[in-house]
């Protein structure tokens, strides 16, 4: 049983995270959050904590930002948007047991103090930003350390935000050009 409560958007991403882990649910219901389910969330934060484990999409982004700014010391979890997709559709509801189990593994605490350590030069010398494969790159990047996807500027701040050492970075990078 995972000790934080899992924020969720949907009813159908309750099932699959049922499938996946033994874990209670709060579905924000989209981006219609009410009175109700804030103060639910309120509650599981200051009781057992939570995981904002939003879809790798545009409305789920903007879900985990609002959550985010409400909930400073909320954890993250990424599903890659890979890993989410099915059927013409992204998100937790379409992600395999597997999937969110390894997403599980690397939930990240967004940090407000953040560090320093990447800066865009970075991104860049590494081919995750001004190269034609570098959203892809990126993605893989994300995926491997636990941030989920985003455009450059949002990666960035990620790996600033969230913890990232250099030596996850390196690692991860090194995978993508088939180093171990």
């Amino acid at each position: 049983m995972i000790k934080e409560v899992l924020v969720v958007e949907g009813k159908m991403d309750v099932v699959a995270v049922d499938k996946a882990v033994e874990a209670d649910c709060i579905t924000t219901g989209g981006f219609a959050l009410t009175k109700k389910t804030l103060a639910d969330i309120r509650a599981a934060y200051e009781k057992r904590g939570i995981i904002i484990m939003t879809d790798p999409d545009m409305a789920g982004e903007r879900i985990r930002g609002y959550l985010s700014k409400r909930f400073p010391d909320a954890k993250h979890a990424f599903v890659p948007v890979e890993d989410a997709t099915a059927n013409n559709d992204i998100g937790i509801e379409q992600a395999s047991p597997e999937a969110i189990r390894a997403a599980l593994l690397k939930v990240r605490t967004l940090s407000f103090e953040p560090s320093e350590t990447f800066k865009a030069a970075d991104l860049l010398r590494n081919g995750l930003s001004g190269s034609a494969d570098a959203s892809s790159r990126r993605a893989r990047v994300g995926a491997a350390i636990g941030i989920g996807f985003s455009n450059a500027k949002t990666f960035l701040k990620r790996l600033n935000h969230y913890g990232v050492t250099r030596e996850e970075f390196e690692r991860a990078v090194s995978s993508l050009d088939g180093g171990n």
